[in-house]
């Protein structure tokens, strides 16, 4: 399963910088707007210590985590909407991925310029989802004014289509997000062919600076209101220092600990990041293990077993009989499959089971 996030916000508020820590791909870093004009692609390892402990239970020659897809996109400004520096297109880059990770700046730096020349989190992630609602908007507005002929004829693919546009419509005028709609299934399905921008699950990832004036160090008034805005919409979010994150990449893991200390970063920002991305897009990981590998594999929240078993192989959907399921912990209490097995904790599943995070599975076919 290939998902992805794109990373969006405004100008030099530390979105490639971000980009290089996660993925450890050198993307053009300048102090200035456009740096980053063609979206670069990184594939990102899910953290998950489970498949060490297993891939030492099962002595597998080899070990492959869940991956997540990461898209650095160029910075958004004012009036992208309207083509404003290289809107349109970077607008159509953000369409193409499953979810949005904005980066808000956090921190004051004179030597970092800001497209507003000074910083205020709320107002930027304001600037940031305003240009998203109107592109969203047009969009609508075009799509509407093409279904509308085959809703009066009383197609029922159409009226439904239109009604769902018409709901969301009327949350894009108001200056709301698209996902404040409520919409039925049917009428979720029926948009979901637009792609919008705002019906994508929107994280915030707030973007510190060692060394630098952080807002929320600071207990600064700025930093106070957004955490009320991000909780009063409920929003996602994580804190990461991107600079810190993309130099520590680098350094021997023995040597991270003591050097997150040194510059005050006791916690791992970029996985904080990845595992909240993981969860935004709705997905769990079931696990395979053996001799030859130890594997994390990847799926929608709710997924039952043969959908689960498709991740590995599409026939293993129609074909599929039963599945041996055994949790991960208690494996691992167990000490090995034998010595699961003898305690009754390795159990078979037919097609209606819905598989959990962290199950070990062995699919029949």
């Amino acid at each position: 399963m290939s998902l992805s996030i794109g990373i969006v916000g405004l100008p030099n508020v530390g979105k490639s910088t971000l980009f290089n820590a996660l993925t450890q791909k050198g993307v053009l870093v300048a102090n200035y707007p456009f740096a980053t004009i063609d979206p670069s692609v990184g594939v990102v390892a899910v953290p998950d210590k489970r498949l060490a402990a297993l891939t030492e239970l099962s002595h597998s020659a080899k070990t492959i985590p869940a991956a997540i897809e990461f898209v650095d996109i160029a910075g958004l400004v004012k009036g992208a909407s309207e083509g404003a520096g290289l809107g349109n297109q970077f607008l159509q880059h953000i369409r193409e991925t499953d979810a949005i990770a904005e980066v808000v700046r956090i921190f004051d730096d004179g030597d970092i310029t800001h497209v507003d020349g000074v910083i205020d989190p709320v107002r930027d992630i304001e600037t940031v989802n305003l240009e998203l609602v109107l592109g969203d908007l047009q969009t609508v507005t075009k799509r509407l004014g093409s279904v509308e002929r085959d809703a009066k004829r009383g197609d029922k693919a159409a009226l439904l289509e239109q009604a769902a546009l018409q709901k969301i419509e009327q949350q894009l005028s108001a200056g709301h997000l698209a996902s404040a709609a409520i919409l039925t299934s049917d009428e979720t399905l029926a948009a979901k062919g637009l792609q919008l921008l705002t019906l994508k699950p929107i994280m915030y990832v707030l973007n510190k600076k060692a060394g630098g004036h952080n807002l929320d160090e600071m207990k600064d008034e700025r930093y106070q209101r957004l955490i009320k805005f991000l909780d009063d919409i409920d929003a996602v979010y994580v804190t990461v220092d991107a600079g810190i994150e993309g130099e520590l990449r680098d350094v021997a893991d023995e040597d991270k600990e003591n050097l997150r200390r040194e510059f005050g970063v006791l916690d791992d920002g970029i996985d904080d990041l990845i595992r909240a991305g993981y969860r935004l897009l709705g997905l769990i990981t079931f696990l395979t293990t053996g001799e030859d590998e130890t594997r994390a594999w990847t799926v929608k929240e709710g997924s039952a077993a043969p959908e689960a078993g498709a991740a590995i192989h599409s026939d293993f959907r129609e074909k599929f009989i039963r599945a041996e399921v055994v949790a991960y912990d208690k494996l691992v209490e167990a000490g090995s499959y034998a010595a699961a097995r003898a305690k009754a904790l390795v159990r078979t599943e037919g097609k209606e089971y819905i598989v959990k995070d962290g199950d070990i599975l062995e699919f029949k076919v």
